[in-house]
């Protein structure tokens, strides 16, 4: 178990979902919101939805910026 996961208050993963790198994009924007779902592990599931939808909007939001930059409607 990842030491530090631990250390920020977490507890250890379901042994039967064992907890996976995410690899890289190679935007390091989407990297970041991705990131955020590192959370999900030892919050209480009435938190989870919360969670999902900061991650859910700031991927629509980077993909907004991604469409301003291309001149995409």
């Amino acid at each position: 178990m990842d030491e530090e996961y631990r250390d920020q208050g977490n507890q250890d993963p379901d042994p039967e979902r064992p907890m996976v790198p995410v690899p890289s994009t190679g935007d390091s924007r989407v990297d970041d919101a991705v990131a955020g779902l590192s959370r999900l592990p030892g919050t209480p599931p009435e938190d989870h939805v919360a969670i999902l939808e900061e991650v859910h909007g700031r991927l629509r939001d980077i993909l907004g910026e991604i469409a301003e930059d291309s001149g995409t409607p």
